[in-house]
C-alpha cells in the first residue's frame, strides 16, 4: 500500500519501534473476514445439543476458525459469500470485522443488565450486545446521524432483538434523562479510522494530523456524557478503530483525570498472560500518553487497555479501554407507564396470541408491566423492554414491533417473526432443501425471498393448517406467511425481498 500518508507513516515508526516493519507488511496480507453467530436466534431442535450448537451449522458453511476473544466468532472466507446467503437475511450471523468483536466481548456486561450503546450504528456491537443479555435487562441503541440510526435500527430487527430500544439522539441530549441510569454504557467513539486503512483504503484521503486532533476532543465531549449516564459501581466501555494516541491512551488518561470517581479495569490482567500471548492481544502503552501532561500514576494504568495490532493478530487496529465507577447503589428507577387503554388493539393482540401462538410464545411475549408494557405509536403496536419515559426523544424503534392493528384484524410484523422460534407459533412451514437441508438455500428459500407464495407440497414440513405461518429456514426464522388451502402466501416484506 503505496498511498499511506507519510505522517501518519513516520509516527507509526516512532511508536512501533522494531515492530514497525512487521506492522508495514501487515499492509501487503489480505484483510480477514468474520461472522458473528447470533445466539439469540436458536433452533428448538439445539436446546438438547451441545452448548455451541447454534454456531454449528454456520461454522460448517463458512468457517470454522474461531475468533479467539470473542465467543461464536468466526473467520470466514469471502468466496463462500455468507451476505448473500439467506441465513444472514434470517438474522443467523452478523458480519464483524473480527477485532471489532473485542469490544463488547470484553466489556463485562451479563444477562439482565441495562446498558447504553451510545454510537451503535451499524449495529455490530450492539447485537453482539443483545446475544449476551440473552433477552433479559434491556439495550438502548443510540445513534446521532439518522440515515445510519435507520441501518442500525435494521440490523436490531433482523438479528430478533426483543429488548432494544433504538434512538437517534445527540449524547448531550441524553444526559438529562438518564443521568445515573446504566450498568454499562460502550462507547465505540467516531474516530480518524486509522486502523481499517487496510481494510476501507478510501478512508485515506481524509486522514490528516488536525481529523485526529478533532476526533479527540469529540471523543473526550462523549466520554463525559457517557460518564455521567454511568451509574455508581457501572462500567464505562471506550473504544476506537485507529492507532492514534491521541484517540486512545491519552483519551484514556485525560478522562482520568477529569472523572477521579472511575477506574481503568486491568483487562491484560484479567485475561493473563498466556491468553494475551496465544491470541497476540497487547497491552496498552503509558508511553503514548507521555506528551499529554498525564501524571505518571495515572499513565501507568493505561497497561489495563488493550490494543489490537494487524501484525499481531487476525483482525484490524483497535483500542480498548473499561472504566469503572466508584460506589454502589440503587439504579434510578423507570417512569411508570399507564396500561394501555386502548380495549381493541388489546383485544387484537389477545386474538392473533390465542390463534396463532403456543402457550410457550404467548408466555414469552408477556412482559412484567402487564398491559403497561404494550404501547401504541399510531397503528404500530409495540413491546417496550421497560417502562421508561421515551416522550421527547428521537425514537426509531422503542422495543420489539409486534404488529400492525387494522379494522377488526391484527396484523404481525416481520420483527415478530424474526424474534420467535418455531416452538413459539402453531403454524411453521420449512423450506430448506430436504436434499440440501444443512445448506438451507434451496429453491423455496429462493423462492420465499424474492416474495413468492408457496405451496405446501414444495416445503420440506408443514405443521397446522391454517392461518398465520412462520417461515422457518433449516430451523431458524425468517418471515411470515399465511397458510390457506396448501397454499403460503407470502408476507415477506416488500422493501427487503430479493431479486435472485
Amino acid at each position: 500500500m503505496n498511498n499511506l500518508p507519510n505522517e501518519f507513516l513516520e509516527r507509526m515508526q516512532q511508536m512501533l519501534g522494531d515492530q514497525y516493519r512487521a506492522f508495514l507488511a501487515s499492509y501487503d496480507r489480505p484483510t480477514r473476514a468474520g461472522l458473528r453467530v447470533n445466539t439469540l436466534k436458536r433452533r428448538p431442535e439445539d436446546d438438547a445439543c451441545k452448548e455451541n450448537a447454534d454456531a454449528a451449522l454456520p461454522a460448517a458453511l463458512f468457517g470454522t476458525d474461531s475468533v479467539p476473544w470473542a465467543p461464536n466468532g468466526y473467520y470466514c472466507e469471502p468466496q463462500t459469500r455468507p451476505g448473500k446467503h439467506p441465513f444472514h437475511e434470517a438474522g443467523v450471523y452478523y458480519m464483524q470485522e473480527p477485532s471489532a468483536m473485542a469490544v463488547a466481548a470484553l466489556s463485562g456486561i451479563k444477562p439482565g443488565m441495562r446498558v447504553l450503546d451510545l454510537c451503535a450504528a451499524p449495529g455490530g456491537k450492539s447485537t453482539q450486545i443483545a446475544s449476551m443479555l440473552q433477552g433479559e435487562g434491556v439495550l438502548y441503541s443510540n445513534e446521532i446521524h439518522p440515515a445510519r440510526a435507520r441501518i442500525l435500527s435494521q440490523n436490531i430487527e433482523r438479528m430478533g432483538i426483543a429488548n432494544a430500544i433504538v434512538m437517534n439522539e445527540e449524547p448531550g441530549r441524553l444526559v438529562s434523562r438518564f443521568p445515573l441510569y446504566f450498568d454499562t454504557v460502550v462507547v465505540d467513539a467516531p474516530c480518524s479510522g486509522e486502523g481499517m486503512f487496510r481494510k476501507e483504503e478510501e478512508a485515506i484521503p481524509n486522514w490528516s494530523p488536525d481529523n485526529v486532533r478533532m476526533c479527540a476532543q469529540r471523543q473526550s465531549g462523549i466520554l463525559d456524557c457517557a460518564a455521567e449516564m454511568t451509574a455508581a459501581g457501572g462500567t464505562l466501555v471506550y473504544s476506537t478503530c485507529t492507532f492514534a494516541p491521541q484517540e486512545n491512551e491519552q483519551n484514556a488518561g485525560l478522562f482520568l483525570m477529569r472523572h477521579p470517581d472511575f477506574e481503568i479495569v486491568d483487562l491484560p490482567g484479567q485475561l493473563g498472560t498466556d491468553f494475551m500471548d496465544k491470541t497476540g492481544l497487547s497491552a496498552g502503552s503509558p508511553d503514548f500518553a507521555a506528551e499529554a501532561g498525564i501524571p505518571d500514576e495515572i499513565r501507568q494504568k493505561l497497561k489495563g487497555c488493550i490494543r489490537l495490532w494487524p501484525h499481531r493478530l487476525e483482525g484490524e487496529g483497535h483500542f480498548l479501554a473499561v472504566f469503572r465507577k466508584s460506589g454502589t447503589g440503587v439504579r434510578r428507577k423507570n417512569s411508570a407507564l399507564k396500561p394501555l387503554g386502548d380495549k381493541e388493539a388489546l383485544r387484537l393482540w389477545a386474538q392473533f396470541c390465542k390463534e396463532t401462538l403456543t402457550e410457550a410464545g404467548a408466555a414469552a411475549l408477556e412482559t412484567d408491566a402487564g398491559e403497561a408494557g404494550l404501547i401504541l405509536f399510531g397503528s404500530e403496536l409495540y413491546r417496550i423492554p421497560e417502562a421508561a419515559r421515551l416522550d421527547g426523544l428521537r425514537i426509531l424503534r422503542p422495543g420489539l414491533h409486534l404488529g400492525t392493528v387494522r379494522k377488526n384484524r391484527f396484523e404481525p410484523s416481520h420483527s415478530l417473526a424474526l424474534a420467535l422460534t418455531s416452538d413459539m407459533v402453531r403454524c411453521t412451514a420449512e423450506i430448506s432443501d430436504p436434499e440440501e437441508e444443512v445448506r438451507g438455500d434451496g429453491r423455496a428459500a429462493s423462492a420465499y425471498l424474492r416474495g413468492e407464495s408457496l405451496w405446501a407440497q414444495d416445503c420440506a414440513r408443514v405443521t397446522g393448517n391454517k392461518g398465520w405461518c412462520l417461515v422457518t429456514n433449516c430451523g431458524y426464522s425468517c418471515g411470515w406467511g399465511k397458510l390457506t388451502g396448501g397454499q403460503i402466501k407470502n408476507h415477506y416484506p416488500k422493501g427487503i425481498r430479493r431479486p435472485y
